[in-house]
């Protein structure tokens, strides 16, 4: 009876999500910013009489409370930010503000998740316990807004029994879902060097200490971290994006400038792989008259999903959308500030599916052409209000 409930609020209030979601997606604020978002869900949640405070400055934290006794919490997050990209998609809702987009779902995240607000409220005399609504700000930018709600008492009074989250994904199809237990997205650090020679006439090579040639011994040889230092059944990335060395032809800079990045889903070996980088990129450049200052900025921490709370929330998933629509998700090596959460909380962060080929909706997230199938936010709505309600004992 609850599962048929559920999914009849969900198409009532689908316009009204879609509405949202387009509202957000046509105003968004980078990470750090969401002043006027916030204030949007703030406004939302004073509609539906959902007390709430605020958090990490724009981030918002509802408590809804079913009317039955129990002592039962569950908390449901969804991330507000928007990314540095110029939306190419000639749609009524495209983005308003220059050089900004909602280009990895998260409109869609907290559209839906006043979505299951309104929906919760609705069943207000049906269930019992709390639902914890954490709207978060900046998932996108270090050092994440899941660690600083985190640091100021996301967590706390009252505390969760489990969080859930959840994330579009372009490669499934709108009206499936996908599930991981066990570890799932990778760390993420951020890596800076400078290498540091003695620049001149590339025509005399001689009197110069040539920063290139060391940057691409350095290069090469940090390779050999994954290759030969990491386990085999442990995943690890180290890859370098940028590299400036702004001399010329005939002209051999002072020095080279890198960026990079390195993933994992070990913390131990993540902290022995940040030593092992440093120390060999110093030796090779001390080694060929050169220096090098190696700096790594520790970005969020692999995410893992609970095995017992991620079976009894995917089992919740078959009964309300069906088998057929739960597929299984291999390890993501890219990286989700929802990490935070399940480092010190029972935790599961799933899949929403956005795509739809006959329309031609098939963009990557973090792309100029992103967008969703809209349908999928009755799935995003409902489903979520369902799990909070089974897991809550309902």
């Amino acid at each position: 009876m609850m599962k048929e409930q559920i999914q009849e609020l969900s198409q009532k209030i689908f316009k009204d999500v879609v509405a949202n979601r387009r509202h957000l997606h046509a105003n968004p604020e980078l990470s750090f910013h969401e002043v006027a978002t916030s204030a949007y869900v703030a406004s939302k949640l004073d509609e539906l009489n959902i007390p709430y405070v605020r958090m990490a400055d724009n981030g918002i934290v509802g408590l809804l409370k079913g009317n039955k006794p129990s002592d039962q919490v569950v908390a449901l997050r969804a991330d507000m930010d928007a990314l540095p990209i110029t939306e190419a998609n000639d749609v009524p809702y495209k983005s308003q503000n220059t050089g900004v987009m909602h280009a990895c779902g998260h409109d869609v995240h907290t559209s839906s998740l006043l979505g299951t607000a309104t929906i919760l409220t609705s069943l207000k005399d049906q269930f019992g316990g709390t639902v914890k609504l954490i709207f978060q700000p900046a998932e996108e930018k270090l050092p994440g807004g899941a660690n600083l709600m985190i640091q100021e008492g996301v967590l706390e009074n009252p505390k969760p029994q489990a969080v859930l989250g959840q994330h579009v994904m372009p490669l499934i199809d709108a009206g499936k879902v996908g599930f991981r237990a066990g570890k799932y997205m990778a760390s993420t650090d951020e890596i800076y060097v400078t290498v540091k020679g003695k620049g001149g006439h590339g025509a005399q090579p001689q009197q110069n200490i040539d920063p290139v040639i060391i940057t691409a011994h350095i290069l090469t040889a940090l390779q050999q971290v994954v290759s030969r230092f990491a386990d085999p059944k442990s995943p690890s990335v180290l890859s370098f994006g940028k590299v400036i060395a702004n001399g010329a032809t005939n002209i051999i800079p002072n020095e080279v400038y890198l960026e990079g990045t390195f993933r994992t889903m070990d913390e131990k070996w993540r902290s022995e792989a940040h030593i092992r980088m440093k120390k060999m990129a110093e030796g090779i450049a001390e080694s060929m008259g050169g220096s090098c200052e190696f700096n790594i900025m520790r970005g969020y921490p692999f995410l893992i999903n609970e095995e017992k709370l991620t079976a009894s929330v995917r089992g919740y998933a078959e009964d309300y959308l069906g088998k057929e629509n739960v597929l299984d998700l291999d390890i993501w090596m890219a990286a989700e500030d929802f990490a935070y959460y399940s480092q010190v909380a029972d935790a599961c962060f799933y899949r929403l599916g956005t795509r739809n080929e006959s329309r031609g909706i098939t963009s990557a997230v973090h792309t100029p052409t992103f967008d969703v199938e809209e349908s999928a936010l009755t799935v995003s709505t409902g489903l979520m209000a369902y799990m909070a309600l089974k897991q809550l004992g309902n």
